[in-house]
């Protein structure tokens, strides 16, 4: 049992270094402004402007889904990434550092979120699937272009994500959206 799981942490780190080596030699100054730009829209900020939006917009399916599942991964990931705590990939562009100062390449929190958003988004009549799945991946993508994360971080974060609104639909399943609505720290008219 310990062998096979060495031998797929051995097969992982292969990849990744791959997916090191490949980012590194695609980089140009146009593509890294590119994918720096395109990076933030998968952060917290980004997420809470976002949830803001579907609250707005008085798209209530949308928006408590992604309360729910935006909590969910708030918490995994966070914790996540203070119990494994892995080195960034070598000769990062860009690192960022949350408020709570864990700085850790697992799993990727931007790329959890975006996939969340695209996942929200296969199911709701207002959001247009192909487009959230297009930022999804290309914000993902940017997350390993920009050596914050390894290819490994990103899908599993992307893993993450899908869960997160499946767990999300399968609560509000059983409790309602009226139950989660009702938990908020503010009144609520969607």
């Amino acid at each position: 049992m310990y062998a096979l799981a060495g031998e797929v942490l051995n097969a992982v780190q292969w990849i990744d270094r791959l997916g090191v080596e490949f980012v590194s030699a695609i980089r140009t100054s146009l593509l890294t402004v590119m994918m720096t730009s395109m990076t933030g829209l998968g952060s917290v900020t980004a997420g809470v402007v976002f949830v803001g939006l579907f609250y707005l917009a008085g798209w209530r399916e949308e928006f408590v889904k992604s309360v729910v599942a935006l909590s969910l991964l708030g918490v995994v990931v966070w914790g996540l990434m203070s119990l494994v705590d892995r080195p960034f990939p070598p000769n990062p562009i860009c690192i960022t550092e949350s408020d709570t100062g864990v700085t850790s390449s697992f799993p990727s929190g931007h790329a959890a979120a975006v996939t969340a958003y695209a996942t929200i988004a296969r199911n709701s009549d207002e959001l247009p699937f192909a487009v959230a799945a297009g930022f999804a991946g290309l914000i993902s993508f940017s997350r390993i272009y920009l050596g914050t994360h390894y290819l490994s971080d990103t899908l599993f974060g992307m893993g993450l994500g899908v869960v997160a609104v499946l767990f999300a639909e399968w609560l509000l399943d059983r409790v309602g959206e009226e139950a989660v609505l009702d938990l908020l720290p503010f009144d609520t008219d969607i």
